[in-house]
């Protein structure tokens, strides 16, 4: 699962970061966001939804994106 801020959610993380890279030599950057992501392995992929919304993502100020991953990867 990726785990974000919302958009219009205050990003601090994100700002520092987009403030950090220029001063570093990095330009061009812009629109920085610093989410998470979680990995899980789970025999029902069903429970992931309901997993996100009621303990993973804090559903007022994140948004979530669930990836399903081959087996093999």
């Amino acid at each position: 699962m990726l785990i974000r801020p919302k958009a219009g959610i205050l990003d601090p993380q994100g700002a520092a970061v987009e403030r950090a890279l220029p001063a570093l030599g990095f330009a061009g950057v812009g629109n920085v966001h610093v989410g998470r992501l979680v990995e899980l392995d789970v025999e029902d992929e069903a429970q992931l939804q309901p997993m996100c919304e009621r303990l993973l993502a804090n559903p007022l100020v994140e948004d979530y994106e669930v990836q399903l991953l081959d087996g093999g990867v």
